[in-house]
């Protein structure tokens, strides 16, 4: 199915996610943070994940205080956590909730920009484990509770990188051809299951903590705010989007 709404430009109407439990990570910061306050807005329930408690808490109080559905705070080392973790993670989602509708990875690492010749491999394996086998192991623990939603999206963060490979970018490159396909792959698994859908967002240039950290001569001013980028995802975790799996969706022209 294609879609006649141009997801860059989406804005969703008052109460558009009401009722909706969706999980962010990366949620602390950064284009997370700017997506779990807009749907918040929306009147969503967001649980809020990252590895910074404080980061967490400080999201927690915006949103609050703006009138939103209380979040839940999910502390979560994607990096270093073992299964027990994970399982431990989906269980208490499951006693609060008891269902999930949407899922959204946006937590990544950049890594080191190199030549393959010459890269890291500990850092290879860091970045591939944040960025791919991580949103993995996140979406395979969590998909009994997708699957008992009336409605459930999962939306994974992309990167122009992901798509063509450009010198120098690595581990970072590669995760994120990895994620593509992990997109892919489940899109075509569910395909029969309308219930529950997969696509990818490409935020483009945002900024970001990374951003700057990958380009540290580029002026901040030349990218977006993370706040002008969040509208393809509105779109995918709400109703508007019902049907729409296996799809890549760019924020910014």
């Amino acid at each position: 199915m294609t879609t006649t709404v141009d997801p860059r430009r989406y804005q969703p109407r008052e109460g558009l996610l009401a009722g909706r439990v969706i999980l962010v990570t990366g949620a602390s910061r950064g284009i997370g943070r700017a997506l779990a306050l807009e749907l918040a807005r929306a009147g969503a329930t967001v649980a809020l994940l990252a590895r910074s408690q404080k980061g967490l808490e400080r999201v927690y109080d915006e949103i609050v205080k703006a009138g939103g559905p209380k979040p839940a705070l999910l502390p979560f080392d994607l990096e270093n956590a073992l299964a027990q973790q994970y399982d431990a993670l989906a269980a208490a989602l499951d006693r609060e909730f008891g269902r999930l509708d949407g899922l959204v990875h946006n937590a990544a690492i950049l890594g080191t920009r190199a030549p393959i010749a010459h890269f890291d491999v500990p850092t290879w394996c860091r970045v591939l484990q944040v960025n791919l086998t991580a949103e993995f192991a996140l979406t395979q623990v969590l998909l009994p509770l997708l699957e008992r939603s009336a409605d459930a999206s999962v939306v994974f963060t992309t990167s122009s990188v992901g798509k063509v490979g450009r010198a120098y970018w690595g581990a970072y490159a590669v995760s994120k051809f990895g994620v593509e396909g992990l997109a892919q792959v489940l899109a075509d698994e569910y395909e029969s299951n309308p219930k529950l859908r997969f696509n990818l967002v490409n935020p483009g240039a945002t900024r970001t903590d990374m951003r700057a950290l990958a380009y540290p001569a580029e002026d901040p001013a030349k990218s977006r705010e993370p706040t002008q980028v969040t509208a393809p995802y509105l779109y995918l975790l709400g109703p508007d989007a019902r049907g729409i799996s296996g799809q890549r969706f760019e924020s910014q022209p």
